[in-house]
């Protein structure tokens, strides 16, 4: 890491507490003044890891998002406010970022990370912070990191249970030595589907800032070769040891995986390979306003839990939760078709397959759930 110019006074203003740490000092506040860290994504993670990173004096944060404010972000992306709803990511974070501290530098990428731009991307930073809410970025940009050795501080949340560590340092494990195979796409529901607690990402976004802090500075124990797990409801930390694992395709004694080759990361992780097996089986909204309008046949089923249905449903549906369906089949007609749907669209597939080993012929899944019937047809019915 290199030791950044000297500070003006008005940094030594600024950053006069952390002047005072004889751990850190004015030699410590210049390598976070030379320091380069590059965030990818800038939502729930990103979010705390940016603005503390950008108080602390790092001289040159990255952006990597393509994403705009909505207001089911507001829960718990604290970068954002009500004002910015509709903005691109990029454009309000470093708009905050730059208020926070108009000495730190911010560069922004208003893309989705890529094989084919990783490598263009993150070149040149000093520590890559991992604030991705998905499996394919995960590996991307562990890869990606390994091959150009660069530190990766991982980061992930679900529900109320949250994870971190440090990936791809050296003589330390990437991220395939703890994780070589991705779940099944069907096993992995979202935040979107499954839930986050607000503060959680704060919790564990801050301890990527924290250790990203270190890194740069050359102070204190990283995280190189342990696994932090968080419970929030518990208020509990447990600690894993990681080592490298020397059969590990990226960064192994032999190692199969030696550049990013430009495939669709989707492909690996199983994503791509089960979107042509579901996609027969799907209807968008449009098609499914149109045929409602043509065809009082149809019976629409919402498999989400009481609560979502509270919220808002589709008007003349009736209402199955999930677990409910194989013991509600004698509501539903098997010789009329049938159309079921739940928040994005993950439990509607496996209501469809129920339905189907139950004799019922014609079924679909509403693609993007009532979320996208909501964005597209319908937009009294509120979006969560």
């Amino acid at each position: 890491m290199q030791i950044g110019a000297p500070l003006t006074p008005d940094e030594v203003r600024r950053y006069a507490r952390h002047l005072i740490l004889p751990e850190l000092g004015a030699d410590g506040q210049r390598r976070l003044k030379g320091g380069r860290v590059l965030l990818v994504g800038a939502g729930g993670l990103g979010s705390p890891a940016a603005l503390y990173l950008a108080a602390a004096g790092v001289g040159t944060i990255g952006l990597v998002d393509d994403d705009v404010v909505d207001e089911t972000n507001l829960q718990r992306q604290v970068l954002y406010g009500t004002a910015t709803l509709g903005q691109p990511k990029h454009v309000a974070a470093a708009d905050r970022l730059r208020d926070l501290n108009p000495h730190v530098q911010i560069e922004t990428f208003a893309e989705r990370l890529s094989a084919a731009n990783a490598l263009g991307i993150l070149e040149g930073f000093d520590v890559v912070v991992d604030g991705s809410d998905n499996f394919p970025t995960r590996y991307l940009v562990s890869d990606a990191c390994v091959r150009l050795g660069t530190p990766d501080v991982y980061g992930s949340i679900f529900r109320f249970e949250g994870q971190a560590s440090i990936f791809a340092a050296p003589d330390g494990p990437c991220y395939r030595c703890l994780f070589r195979d991705p779940p099944p796409p069907e096993l992995v529901p979202s935040c979107a589907e499954a839930g986050v607690l607000g503060i959680l990402p704060g919790i564990i976004g801050s301890l990527q800032a924290l250790e990203t802090l270190k890194l740069l500075a050359g102070i204190g124990s990283s995280l190189v070769g342990r696994l932090v797990l968080f419970d929030a409801l518990a208020l509990s930390f447990r600690e894993m040891r990681l080592q490298r694992d020397p059969e590990c395709p990226a960064c192994g004694a032999h190692p199969t995986i030696t550049e990013l080759v430009d495939y669709d990361y989707d492909a690996f992780c199983g994503l791509e390979s089960a979107a042509p097996a579901r996609s027969g089986h799907e209807i968008t909204p449009k098609e499914l306003a149109r045929a409602l309008a043509a065809n009082g046949a149809i019976q629409v089923v919402d498999v989400r839990e009481s609560w979502e249905w509270d919220l808002g449903h589709i008007e003349g549906a009736c209402h199955l939760p999930l677990g409910s369906v194989e013991g509600g089949l004698g509501q539903l007609d098997p010789g009329r078709p049938v159309v079921t749907y739940c928040h994005h669209g993950v439990r509607s597939l496996a209501a469809r397959d129920v339905l189907v080993k139950a004799g019922f012929k014609d079924v679909q899944s509403l693609a993007g759930g009532i979320d996208a019937w909501s964005r597209e047809i319908d937009r009294a019915v509120p979006r969560y």
